[in-house]
């Protein structure tokens, strides 16, 4: 993608990545931003990555563990993730995530995410 562009969530396909985790997304030249739907009870499991991730909660509350470190996180607030820090993410209720990630989610792009889909 180059040169701005009116991105809207309600025209990009939901992509179901397991039964409690929906995900929506798009890619610029250097980030990928994504849309998680987390109903309650959905797990990321702990992974990590070479990205930079950045988390607003929009609707919810999820618990981040980042390390071995645990937060509670509500809507407003914004979390950090550097790169290569183990994390997983569980869903306290319903919950929506804006997830921006800097480079290019290549992973995510070729659908190599198995961490994410259960299928380790």
């Amino acid at each position: 993608m180059t040169g701005p562009h009116d991105v809207r969530w309600d025209d990009l396909p939901v992509e179901q990545v397991n039964a409690l985790i929906g995900r929506q997304m798009f890619h610029t030249e250097t980030m990928t931003v994504a849309r998680i739907l987390l109903e309650k009870g959905g797990v990321v499991p702990r992974h990590h990555h070479v990205h930079e991730q950045v988390s607003t909660v929009i609707e919810g509350r999820l618990r981040f563990v980042l390390g071995d470190e645990e937060l509670l996180v509500e809507p407003g607030q914004t979390l950090t993730i550097p790169s290569e820090l183990p994390h997983e993410v569980e869903a306290l209720e319903t919950s929506v995530v804006l997830d921006v990630f800097s480079p290019v989610r290549d992973d995510w792009v070729r659908g190599d995410d198995a961490y994410l889909r259960g299928e380790l």
